[in-house]
């Protein structure tokens, strides 16, 4: 659907009729980086007499309360609501966006309500989005190999499965089926577009911190204590200093080259040959994960509960067993050693550490994410050999971003790589490993030379 769109220097005067206040900063168009905050003049965050940077009154903020009171005072909002909202904040908030859309836009001929503050608002948001949902085919060719490839191909499809619930939700609403499902006013694009606006934008409301709420129920913006920001310097927000450059990158559409978190997290996939895996997987009850961590000391750290579990099998001491409850209902129960442990499914390496073959269930663990990380090191020099799909017509931010993300992740996978090669060395020199590798040997050499025989 067409966007409304006004300049940003219309926005002192709509701040003006709605009660919002600047003092000392101004709104500018960064160009790369969106829409950002400028000091005017010198600004030192020791003067305690310096004032508020920016004052939003209460009933201005997009909260799960503002959603229910708009849906006092639009019918067919409420509509909307009732019949596709009503699950989750960010769903709810998405629609209210998708109202305003509606409202905002040049294309529309009224039936929906009357526009709002925040209609108005809407026609001043910037028309693009540096965040990676919205690239373009041959920019996300630039993220093959990254943690972020199937990360942005996930959120993609399920941005598609929401918007066609939305299509299967709005059938018996005349005024919104015509302008989903009949006339296609709004798309999947737009749908992913009000995501992205969702994602890059929204707020955390602490009690502390630079963002508080006032005496009126309204939010001020402060500047720190420690901060100081000289006349036209941009003034910045924390976007959290433990969220990885896929993270950053995901919901911002940048990297932050200052940022000294690095951390990736890659799927994990059953053994195909494992006769337990469906039910390990069912057993630890959500989608299996290594995340690799980097610390102080330059030796990342791993995590990766559902590996130790698909190390383990029934010769080990793992079971699992179907029982009967009292209502007749059937359940899935895993044991390890006769002992029921279901409930410690994700952390079932607490558990094993107290086995004689500890280390040898470590040396199988370490082995699989060892073989995770070379297979993914192996996607990222192809895709670098190859440049698939990269047309040379890429957004020079968008391709700085992606180069900043391979980057990142290399290094930390070939660190993790080389800690594990050499972990991997020691266990093979640990007695209870020998001990039991002779073991395997020996009994696999029986069964061969039966099998000769024969």
């Amino acid at each position: 659907m067409r966007r409304g769109q006004f300049p940003l220097s219309n926005l002192p005067a709509w701040c003006m009729l709605n009660n919002i206040t600047f003092t000392g900063v101004k709104a500018i168009d960064t160009e790369a980086q969106g829409l950002g905050l400028i000091a005017e003049n010198d600004l030192d965050g020791k003067n305690d007499e310096l004032p508020p940077l920016l004052t939003i009154p209460k009933e201005l903020i997009l909260s799960a309360a503002g959603v229910e009171e708009y849906a006092k005072e639009n019918k067919d909002f409420r509509q909307l609501l009732d019949a596709a909202g009503r699950q989750s904040l960010r769903g709810d908030i998405l629609l209210f966006l998708l109202t305003q859309l509606v409202l905002s836009s040049p294309d529309y001929s009224g039936g929906q309500g009357a526009s709002t503050a925040w209609t108005q608002y809407f026609k001043l948001l910037p028309a693009q989005v540096p965040v990676p949902t919205l690239w373009s085919e041959s920019e996300l060719s630039l993220l093959r190999g990254t943690s972020l490839e199937s990360a942005i191909s996930a959120k993609l499809g399920a941005l598609t499965r929401e918007f066609n619930r939305l299509q299967d939700a709005t059938t018996s609403l005349a005024r919104w089926n015509e302008l989903i499902e009949v006339n296609e006013s709004i798309t999947l694009k737009d749908w992913i577009l009000l995501d992205a606006l969702y994602r890059s934008r929204s707020l955390d409301l602490p009690g502390n911190g630079v963002l508080r709420r006032n005496p009126e129920g309204g939010v001020v913006l402060l500047l720190r204590k420690e901060a100081n920001v000289l006349g036209q310097g941009e003034i910045t927000i924390d976007y959290g200093h433990d969220k990885s450059a896929a993270e950053m990158l995901f919901s911002y559409g940048f990297i932050d080259p200052t940022s000294t978190a690095k951390s990736i997290v890659l799927p994990v996939e059953s053994m195909e040959d494992d006769p337990l895996a469906k039910a390990k997987l069912y057993a630890f009850g959500c989608t299996p994960s290594l995340k690799i961590t980097d610390s102080d000391t330059g030796i990342p750290r791993w995590d990766a509960p559902f590996v130790h579990l698909m190390c383990l099998n029934h010769e080990d001491g793992l079971q699992f067993k179907v029982l009967q409850e009292t209502d007749g209902s059937h359940d899935l129960r895993m044991f390890w050693q006769d002992t029921d442990v279901t409930a410690e499914a994700g952390h079932i390496e607490s558990i094993i550490k107290t086995h004689d073959l500890c280390q040898v269930f470590r040396l199988r663990a370490v082995v699989v994410v060892l073989g995770t990380i070379q297979q993914q090191l192996a996607l990222l020099a192809a895709a670098h050999n190859e440049e698939r799909g990269a047309t040379g017509n890429e957004r020079p931010h968008v391709a700085q971003a992606a180069s900043q993300l391979r980057a990142v992740e290399k290094d930390l996978l070939e660190r993790t790589s080389q800690s594990l090669e050499e972990e991997k060395l020691r266990l093979f020199e640990d007695e209870s490993v020998t001990t039991y590798l002779a073991t395997m040997n020996g009994t696999q050499q029986h069964e061969d030379d039966e099998e000769d025989f024969t």
